[in-house]
């Protein structure tokens, strides 16, 4: 009798559970329960070789139903990069080191200065800049290496993610490792990496602003929404390198142990996880919004002011002329008045600061009572995810605090900042727990279920 053919996207089935039915016939000598189990777990070794083989006309045509989990595991390391470099950002920014290099140079700025002479053009150019002639004209050339290498440092960092993420995703596509989701979502990410070059030296070059001479009392920084737009970028590639892989690892996972899956998928789509999923989404959200107000802070340098918690001078919100100041306003109108004063007042920075921070926390703290209340129906992975986050934000806000009350020491400072990505980390690993898969995987897996279970029931009428 012919085998039935069971054809899935990328994956071919028929041939290995043919070879499955003469491999049980071969097998009938063995005790009945201890051979029911070995040809279930037979049957689920050839399941997954199937998985991981192409149909023989089509494989050279065909994007793959879903991604190489090796591709995942790349995503996640990428992101680590990423973490990375936005901490090296911030210590170069409490260093003050962000100024010192006046040119971009995407290739040849690759290398630093290699002699006397290299190094004395490099000063020179820094004796031209608002920065030094303000603040740093004292300054001797060894204390310049110091900011130099600091800057340097977090370009070719920079660089080195470029390299790490465009080389081997151009391979991960052409080799057909990626489903077209995927393969759309590393296009993204590359044209972001490239866009946060840009956007990088477009931050820097505001605060080589020759205008600052001309204002008395000046004090050379770059703009806070220029610090705000690059540090946003960064989060979004970092989510979305995190999303991407989360995902890719753990449909890999549900598509070698179908039947597992659909118990998780089922688990997932209950009515108590629903509500859950949208809170979870939303505290991802505010922790995004909580962490861009945070780079206002540090742009405006709103932490070394009112560095007492919770009060801000002798009461806990500071007067209204003081939050909404008409020095800040451009024009006579209310809205320009609220919106100046919210981005540019320090007073009002850091308030709002706070407000969101404290939002955050209880958020997270909500989130969390919410999912023991119901643990009968949330899975244990979703709790654990839950208290994680709960430990990470009681974590992040010591330390925020802690940074406030100290002004703005720089281990504290960037201890700070490296808390708030990892914070929005478990709340992402959260979210992918509870993230309902697309319709196509969900598809996949049931039929990958349905054959399994097929191949199974075929072995145990053989016996």
């Amino acid at each position: 009798m012919r085998a039935t053919k069971i054809i899935t996207p990328k994956l071919e089935t028929s041939r290995k559970f043919s070879t499955t039915t003469s491999i049980l016939s071969d097998s009938t000598s063995l005790s009945d329960s201890s051979n029911i189990q070995r040809q279930k777990k037979l049957v689920s070794e050839i399941l997954n070789k199937a998985q991981n083989s192409s149909h023989p006309k089509t494989s050279a045509k065909r994007t793959p139903a879903n991604s190489s989990k090796y591709v995942g595991y790349w995503l996640i390391g990428s992101a680590g990069l990423v973490f990375g470099i936005v901490i090296l950002g911030g210590l170069t920014r409490l260093t003050e080191s962000g100024l010192s290099i006046t040119e971009w140079k995407p290739v040849t700025g690759s290398i630093p200065p290699l002699s006397q002479e290299d190094w004395e053009k490099e000063f020179e150019l820094y004796k031209a800049s608002p920065e030094f002639k303000i603040l740093n004209s004292n300054i001797t050339l060894d204390e310049y290496k110091f900011i130099y290498y600091m800057e340097w440092s977090h370009r070719l960092w920079g660089r080195t993610i470029g390299l790490v993420f465009v080389l081997p995703a151009a391979y991960f596509v052409f080799a057909k490792k990626t489903s077209a989701l995927t393969t759309k979502r590393l296009v993204l990410i590359s044209g972001l990496l490239g866009l946060q070059g840009f956007i990088g030296w477009w931050m820097v070059k505001s605060g080589l602003d020759q205008d600052f001479l001309d204002q008395p009392g000046a004090h050379p920084r770059v703009s806070q929404y220029r610090l705000a737009t690059h540090l946003g970028a960064a989060f979004l590639l970092y989510i979305a390198m995190i999303n991407t892989g989360l995902d890719t690892i753990r449909e890999s996972r549900w598509i070698r142990n179908p039947q597992a899956a659909l118990k998780e998928i089922t688990a997932l789509s209950s009515p108590v996880v629903k509500p859950l999923r949208r809170v979870v989404f939303s505290l991802a959200c505010l922790t995004f919004l909580t962490s861009m107000s945070g780079a206002f802070v540090a742009g405006l340098d709103a932490g070394l002011i009112y560095n007492s918690f919770p009060y801000m001078g002798e009461t806990i919100v500071p007067s209204r002329n003081e939050m909404f100041s008409p020095q800040y306003a451009t024009d006579t109108s209310q809205f320009n008045l609220f919106w100046k004063n919210m981005l540019e007042n320090p007073t009002t920075v850091q308030f709002n600061h706070r407000v969101l921070a404290v939002s955050t926390w209880t958020a997270t703290l909500a989130m969390h009572l919410y999912s023991l209340r119901f643990k009968a129906f949330v899975p244990r992975s979703v709790i654990r995810g839950s208290a994680t986050a709960l430990g990470f934000v009681t974590l992040q806000a010591a330390l925020g605090i802690s940074t406030l009350l100290w002004v703005v020491p720089t281990p504290l400072a960037a201890s700070h900042q490296a808390g708030s990505l990892a914070f929005l980390t478990s709340v992402l690993v959260l979210l992918a727990r509870l993230r309902l898969p697309p319709s196509r995987v969900r598809r996949l897996i049931t039929l990958l279920s349905q054959t399994a279970d097929k191949a199974v029931n075929k072995a145990s009428k053989r016996l």
